[in-house]
């Protein structure tokens, strides 16, 4: 655990394409199902410092163990975290996260910044009303993104439960779920 940020709870990979990505985890590697929302936008986004139109992303959420796995392809060339990375690195493992409750990412918030790290996007998604911070600390000898987002809440937890569940229980039919609302 992350004396810092917290337990690791995911790990996020930016992908090219999310379907073939999808399709990989679960026929090659066995892990599954994903539940997928596409063309999902945050409001508010702020990237690097700045409020900015948000990216057009879809995530895709599986479970291994206890392990969550995110698979996120964007859509656009709208400035992110997510574009950087695809533009420097392709594709690959570029996050991972803590997961928080609201009181403990507003603590968090202003520890971290007190300590010196800067916060490479900060986003809410409407929908869920799941609340992110992604800091930057890729740049450190084997670092990568880290995000803290506020999925302890408890109006979350169904949402977590029921994919580790279908995970439990996956017949390795049906690599992926749209999830439409």
């Amino acid at each position: 655990m992350s004396q810092r940020f917290g337990e690791i709870r995911q790990i996020a990979f930016v992908v090219r394409d999310i379907n073939q990505a999808m399709q990989y985890w679960g026929e090659t590697l066995g892990i599954g199902p994903f539940f997928i929302k596409r063309n999902i936008t945050f409001e508010p986004f702020i990237y690097r410092g700045r409020v900015s139109p948000s990216p057009s992303v879809s995530i895709a959420l599986a479970n291994s163990g206890n392990l969550q796995i995110e698979l996120i392809e964007q859509h656009d060339d709208v400035p992110s975290i997510f574009q950087e990375f695809s533009s420097s690195e392709g594709q690959g493992l570029q996050h991972v996260s803590a997961w928080v409750t609201r009181e403990e990412l507003r603590e968090k918030r202003t520890e971290l910044l007190a300590q010196g790290l800067l916060i490479a996007q900060e986003c809410t998604i409407p929908a869920s009303g799941v609340n992110l911070i992604y800091f930057s600390t890729e740049n450190k000898q084997g670092g990568l993104i880290y995000e803290i987002s506020d999925l302890a809440e408890p109006e979350h937890k169904a949402r977590i439960a029921s994919i580790q569940n279908a995970a439990e229980v996956w017949n390795g039919e049906g690599v992926w779920r749209e999830v439409v609302q």
